[in-house]
């Protein structure tokens, strides 16, 4: 999952002007000494004791472990959501906040005026209307639970305010003293599915990037930079469609750069024209708008993914499945998940709830766990569910099938703090919102996609169709999946849960394991999503969505085991197109590497071994281009960069591991080979930024040494190993100005770092901010691509920015030997014990005790509080 909390990347605008402010705040508080302090600490939860809450029909426990952990029993439904508002709202409640006004396109009520920009581009897309329309959807019960969990919010707003609630609203006092937070509603719950959707939209980046690359590049060039999925060497979730979910590379008789390109997106059929070379400069805007945009789960990329798999009983050591998952998402403090268990005293129809795993703030239920019969969890399906049209606008009207039709139009009101209200204008087509309203940098690709059929480029604009902007029933879909009993019931929820569309493992206590993937799957009436399409003709629109029981699904396979890994779900004959730009397999490889391996042994599969899996750093891309190297190396001038390198890594195993030596200089090979080979002649604002993708470039090319890709004839190279000779020196200098003269002392994770930081505030370039909310360095294992995947930019440094954002293994023989680790911890308040007492943990891929047994449960408390109707 995405999938999607973690970093925000707001405007530069906003940070200049409220660091000044920022910086004298907290000089304040540590003159202030002890006021700082009690700043710091009043917003503390008390975790133990009473409290009175309104609304209550009987009291409430909420047991909490030695991670801060609460577990909460109540005797009515209403009661167990009411508490989880509360509970959510004392722990999280400026995440909850912040996230509501980004999702409502409301910044700029708290911020001022720089997040007018942001504010303007969420109002176009109309999170909020969406939300608004889903609540109107949602049955009785759902709506009910939704309300209840907003009242339990609002009962802690009633008690608390200003710092009492988090002590980033004493710094946000000082520049908008007159902000006081809303009352919570059921919409501000439902309008973060849209940020989870946005951020696990899959393709949109790569459509741009294509439309891009055609300016200056030929179809065969940008299919050598997009290629296909390679079902020769790695695997499918299911069979379906000609798949193989037992295929890996170990197998595989070997892939050609020919037959990855005909699978693929980047094939010259796959293209429509290309835009003219006139207009690279506003394609190279568009790709920059695009990464400037509201990002609430961290970076977009190859990185944001998950691996889940799933063991049969069969298998297992205790007769039992066992069930793993790790999504990988953005790297921020809080963490974007909240552990949680929902507990009804007495079990049944009035009160059906006993499930306990991780969710959102801000939103009832849990998203990933299990209850008393089953388990599940996500990874990212990554279907093509966004496309760009290009418009004909005249006046008021759009061109459709040459008719003229009138847009929509809408106005909104954008409220400002310290400022006057503006108004923003949004019009759409029948496909979605105009884009190129809201930015110059938009309204350039629509030229170029206008440009090319002679048409006056001023008369078009681009449009965006998406399926989260269709209300669904995705929200009431959480407690769908926390009630399930068996399969039936689980494929029924699954059916609910449209936008964002994942991979769904399911295990349960009857020893079933299966697979589903859900979701709203556009069905196109021509193309294939890969680039932006005329929308004055009904040739290129939406015609449906894939039938749900359409969709790939497998219930107890043959070889006992399910893997995702954000990897092709069907094969290259399915009927219906899911999507042209899958992940490109490789953690998918590996962890059926392993698993088949265990089988192979004839020894029963544990836990732990499933545990040890989530940290594997085998590097499939170091065992692809580490034997080159070492070629290179020998023939190489003795003492120079490149036998240097080829030596240290001779005997290399090609893992990842933080105290390697080999792995940091692959990684900086990596870096230089990646901008020498490719980065000189791409746009600056597509840079290669290494992850499967470049896996798949480089692994394909390697096979044709004498590929125009490796020559430049500036740096003096006309071949594949001049261009690895020239990054292995390179290499060895950089390695040697970052870690020492010393390669004895070189290790990956002095270079591989994490730094966690928050999500509203944490990247203020004011140091006394940031060291009261951000938390780290830490060193860390892994890298992109790999199972452990602790995901780095090559285009930017060594820095991991996109990580497992949680690790679960759930043991349907006991759910009380389940385990589970978040990345940082419980707590959203700064310097409380639990803000990140879960993360050196995380770092050495160990995790806690999972439990869920009402014995367990108590026997595990650490602090017990009871919330007790208040009186009347």
């Amino acid at each position: 999952m995405g999938d999607d909390t973690p970093r925000l990347r707001l405007h530069h605008r906003f940070w200049r002007a409220l660091g000044v402010v920022l910086a004298v705040v907290l000089v304040i508080a540590a003159v202030a000494g002890g006021v700082g302090f009690w700043t710091v600490t009043r917003s503390f939860p008390q975790t133990s004791g009473s409290i009175d809450v309104p609304g209550l029909q009987k009291p409430v426990t909420v047991y909490r472990d030695s991670a801060g952990v609460p577990q909460i029993i109540a005797s009515t439904a209403d009661d167990l959501f009411r508490a989880q508002g509360f509970v959510h709202a004392q722990d999280r409640f400026w995440e909850m906040d912040f996230r509501r006004h980004v999702t409502a396109g409301r910044l700029s009520e708290m911020f001022g005026a720089s997040q007018v920009p942001t504010d303007t581009f969420i109002r176009a897309l109309g999170w909020r209307r969406v939300a608004e329309q889903e609540v109107k959807l949602l049955d009785p019960t759902a709506l009910r639970y939704f309300q209840d969990y907003a009242d339990g919010v609002n009962a802690y707003l009633a008690a608390h305010s200003g710092a009492e609630l988090s002590v980033e609203y004493a710094v946000l006092g000082l520049q908008n003293p007159g902000y006081k937070p809303e009352k919570w509603t059921p919409a501000d719950s439902v309008a973060w599915l849209k940020a989870m959707a946005w951020d696990l939209r899959s393709n949109l980046e790569e459509e741009v990037d294509r439309a891009l690359l055609a300016a200056t590049m030929t179809p065969q060039q940008i299919a050598d930079l997009h290629p296909g999925y390679d079902y020769a060497a790695h695997p499918t979730i299911t069979a379906e469609g000609g798949g193989d979910p037992g295929r890996t590379t170990a197998d595989a008789t070997g892939a050609t750069a020919a037959n990855a390109s005909a699978n693929g997106d980047g094939s010259a059929s796959a293209l429509v024209a290309a835009p003219p070379a006139d207009y690279r400069a506003q394609l190279e805007q568009v790709s920059a708008s695009l990464e400037s945009l509201p990002r609430l789960m961290g970076p977009a990329g190859s990185d944001i993914g998950s691996n889940s798999w799933v063991v049969s009983g069969s298998l297992t050591d205790t007769g039992k499945p066992l069930l793993a998952n790790d999504p990988h998402l953005g790297a921020s403090i809080p963490s974007v998940w909240y552990q949680v268990g929902l507990h009804c005293a007495t079990v049944g129809p009035a009160c059906p709830f006993d499930v306990s795993g991780f969710g959102f703030s801000g939103f009832p239920g849990v998203v990933i766990g299990h209850n008393d019969r089953i388990s599940w969890g996500f990874t990212n399906l990554g279907p093509d569910v966004a496309d760009l049209y290009v418009e004909k606008v005249t006046g008021d009207t759009y061109e459709y099938d040459g008719a003229q039709v009138p847009l929509d139009i809408r106005t909104e009101t954008i409220s400002v703090a310290g400022g006057k209200e503006v108004k923003v204008t949004v019009r759409s087509t029948r496909h979605g919102p105009i884009v190129t309203d809201l930015s110059d940098d938009y309204a350039d690709i629509a030229k170029d996609q206008a440009g090319k059929l002679g048409i006056p480029a001023q008369q078009y604009q681009l449009s965006l169709q998406w399926t989260a902007l269709a209300p669904g029933p995705t929200a009431g879909a959480i407690f769908a999946f926390d009630t399930a009993t068996d399969w039936t019931s689980f494929r029924a929820a699954a059916e609910r849960f449209q936008v964002p569309s994942q991979n769904l493992v399911y295990a349960d206590v009857d020893g079933h394991i299966g697979y589903q993937a859900p979701g709203s799957v556009p069905i196109r009436a021509a193309g294939d999503g890969t680039m932006p399409v005329p929308g004055w003709t009904s040739q290129y629109g939406w015609i449906g969505t894939v039938p749900y029981d359409q969709l790939p699904s497998v219930l107890d396979p043959p070889s006992g085991y399910i893997v995702t890994a954000n990897n092709a779900a069907v094969g290259p004959d399915y009927p219906v197109m899911i999507t042209r730009d899958w992940e490109y397999g490789y953690r998918a490889n590996q962890i059926a590497v392993r698993l088949q391996a265990l089988v192979a042994s004839g020894k029963k599969i544990s836990a732990a071994q499933l545990a040890d899996i989530q940290g594997d750093t085998y590097d499939a891309n170091a065992a692809t281009l580490v034997p080159l190297l070492q070629t290179v190396g020998a023939a190489a001038e003795p003492g120079s960069g490149a036998a240097r390198g080829a030596a240290l890594l001779a005997g290399w195993d090609y893992h990842d591991d933080g105290d390697s030596a080999a792995a940091a200089y692959f990684a900086v090979f990596w870096k230089n080979l990646l901008h020498d080979a490719f980065g000189r002649k791409l746009p600056a604002s597509a840079p290669p930024t290494g992850g499967d993708r470049w896996f798949a470039v480089v692994q394909n090319l390697a096979a044709h040494p004498d590929s125009p890709w490796w020559a430049d004839a500036k740096l003096g190279v006309s071949d594949r190993d001049g261009m690895l000779q020239r990054a292995a020196d390179q290499a060895w200098t950089e390695a040697r100005s970052l870690m020492g003269d010393d390669p004895a002392r070189w290790r990956w994770d002095r270079i591989h770092t994490l730094t966690l930081t928050n999500a509203s505030l944490g990247v203020s370039g004011v140091a006394p901010v940031e060291w009261l909310l951000n938390r780290g360095p830490y060193p860390v294992s892994g890298g992109s691509s790999v199972v452990e995947a602790n995901g780095w930019d090559a285009s930017v440094g060594y820095q991991a920015d996109r990580v497992p954002s949680m690790r679960m293994i759930v043991d349907l023989a006991d759910f009380d030997r389940s385990r589970w680790i978040n990345l940082a911890g419980a707590s959203g308040h700064a310097f409380d014990p639990h803000y990140t007492d879960q993360t050196d943990l995380w770092v050495r891929n160990e995790t806690l005790p999972w439990a869920f047994s009402r014995a367990a449960v108590v026997a595990g408390a650490h602090q017990t509080l009871t919330l007790r109707p208040a009186r009347r």
